[in-house]
């Protein structure tokens, strides 16, 4: 199969729904089935069968973004994207007439939310370009929307090292919180020899307030496959893993049927597309540890043992899992390879700044009006994000701060709102990008609480192999939470200070490393409520 081949499929599966020209679309993930997202489906199906226009087909998609608002369901036609829709909020089963009705007539206004509004419209989709738009069970439905055409034409038309300087010439920096050049530790693995390589998929994401992965898994699983493909092409590896907690069902059923379905269809197994190229993808369950976020620790698990982490050098590059060169990479960076190999690097790499390309997936959740996923270019301001995107602090309570980059990240005041999201700015005031939560607080945030919390977690999940790490943050959480009650002394904040400068130093791997960030941050930015718990 080539390029053209692949294109004339997509347009016979479009042509095999052509009748349908309207489509009635729910939201079908973890955050709308909370809300009932299922029984919506049911009795808009229902309805639809019974007394609705034939022309109309109503199907599961997955998130749309807009999750405080859900269940959410769009009426569209059947080629319209998530913005030119007519969409629903907040429905229930028995407003499943009046949305079949609305197909033909007039919206329903009691429910429309407007698609206009800066949510929607400062949104830059790449990663998420489908998500809410095609069925994530369906391979014919991701083919007919130009599904594995990157595949196809990286595997007839393009050596592996041409592929790695695409993605090179994109600038592409991992997303899953690090932000090492995509290109340079593909050509890593590449360069390394070994009898067999690995391709891992990381969708272990472990941040408090953080379901980016999870939704794009859920959302348009075979994006994620045909990145790991693409990426086990390029570096010369015919075995992948998709590590996911097993605390998503839902992605994992949705990762399990769209492995299957790729199968059936020929772009997982042997000879892909009748090339020498031959590829195949196991899913591995964790346990929900967040230590096993970090690489070597990853791998151990993969590998049957305990998820403790490896001091490094050797990196997974060189030697990872079963010792052989290994590539990891989390679910959002593989969700971009379809696109650039598609467009090409230079269009991805005009988009963004200078040392940060291309979009970047966050969850907002906390003290935000509009909770949910959003993707927007690198280099967007906090301000825009979060005032204009996010909608501000709901109930006019006046914003605090942000915590960006979850345990690892710190927090950020008012007075810096203005600074331009990416890599390098988050890093001058002392958090990061991680892997894209962003928990909004408003000006009933206790800071020294907000370090406990953080704090607390971190102390309850390190895995205990190092000395300062796990003794470490047990002291530094007994001394915040004695600053918390107001029991402590300046003496104490001293020795908070000294302990995360240790703690930071001599921690074996990253959970311990960047520990203590949200207790430097918020002494940075807010050391009078530090204070101010010491005078009583």
């Amino acid at each position: 199969m080539n390029v053209e081949d692949l294109e004339h499929l997509a347009e016979q599966y479009r042509a095999e729904g052509a009748a349908q020209t309207r489509e009635v679309r729910v939201c079908a993930a973890t955050s709308c089935r909370s809300g009932g997202a299922l029984l919506v489906f049911d009795a808009l199906t229902e309805v639809q069968q019974a007394s609705g226009p034939a022309h109309c087909k109503v199907k599961e998609v997955g998130c749309m973004g807009l999750c405080s608002a859900g269940p959410l369901v769009a009426v569209a036609d059947r080629d319209a994207g998530l913005t030119d829709v007519d969409l629903y909020q907040e429905v229930k089963p028995e407003d499943a007439a009046d949305i079949i009705a609305s197909v033909d007539g007039a919206p329903v206004e009691r429910l429309r939310h407007p698609t206009d509004n800066p949510f929607f419209a400062r949104q830059q989709l790449i990663v998420r370009e489908q998500c809410g738009v095609i069925d994530p069970d369906s391979a014919k439905g991701y083919i007919a929307a130009g599904g594995y055409l990157a595949m196809v034409k990286a595997l007839t038309e393009m050596t592996p090292a041409e592929v790695i300087a695409e993605v090179t010439t994109s600038g592409l920096r991992g997303r899953g919180g690090g932000g090492y050049p995509t290109g340079l530790k593909w050509s890593t693995v590449a360069k390394t020899p070994g009898a067999q390589k690995y391709v891992i998929c990381n969708a272990d994401e472990g941040d408090p307030g953080a379901f980016m992965d999870r939704a794009i898994i859920e959302s348009d699983p075979h994006r994620v496959l045909e990145g790991m493909a693409i990426a086990a092409y390029a570096v010369g590896a015919d075995k992948g893993f998709i590590y996911v907690r097993a605390e998503y069902p839902l992605a994992v059923e949705r990762l399990k049927t769209a492995i299957r379905k790729a199968k059936r269809t020929g772009f997982l197994g042997h000879h892909i597309c009748e090339t020498q190229f031959s590829f195949d993808v196991e899913i591995r369950l964790g346990a929900g540890a967040f230590v096993c976020g970090e690489e070597t620790a990853l791998m151990g698990s993969i590998e049957g043992g305990r998820g403790n982490p490896m001091p490094r050098p050797p990196y997974p590059a060189e030697s990872g899992l079963w010792g052989q060169p290994t590539l990891i990479n989390n679910v959002e960076t593989f969700g971009n390879i379809a696109p650039i190999i598609n467009r090409g690097g230079d269009w991805f790499a005009s988009i963004g700044t200078e040392r940060s390309k291309g979009t970047k997936v966050f969850a907002l959740a906390g003290a935000i009006s509009n909770i949910g996923l959003i993707e927007v270019p690198m280099g967007m301001s906090l301000r825009e994000i979060i005032e204009e995107i996010g909608g501000g602090c709901p109930g006019g309570k006046a914003f605090k701060a942000v915590q960006t980059g979850g345990p690892s990240g710190g927090c950020i005041p008012n007075d810096y709102l203005d600074i331009p999201v990416d890599y390098d700015s988050l890093k001058t005031l002392g958090t990061m990008m991680g892997s894209g939560g962003m928990i909004v607080m408003d000006e009933t945030s206790d800071m020294v609480d907000v370090a406990r919390f953080f704090m607390e977690f971190c102390m309850s999940e390190s895995c205990g192999k190092c000395v300062p790490c796990r003794t470490g943050t047990q002291q530094m959480y007994a001394l915040l939470d004695r600053l918390a009650k107001s029991q402590a002394g300046p003496a104490d904040l001293a020795m908070l200070e000294e302990l995360c400068e240790v703690v930071q130093a001599t921690s074996l791997c990253g959970l311990g490393q960047t520990a203590p960030n949200p207790v430097l941050s918020t002494l940075r930015y807010f050391r009078h409520e530090y204070e101010a718990k010491i005078n009583g």
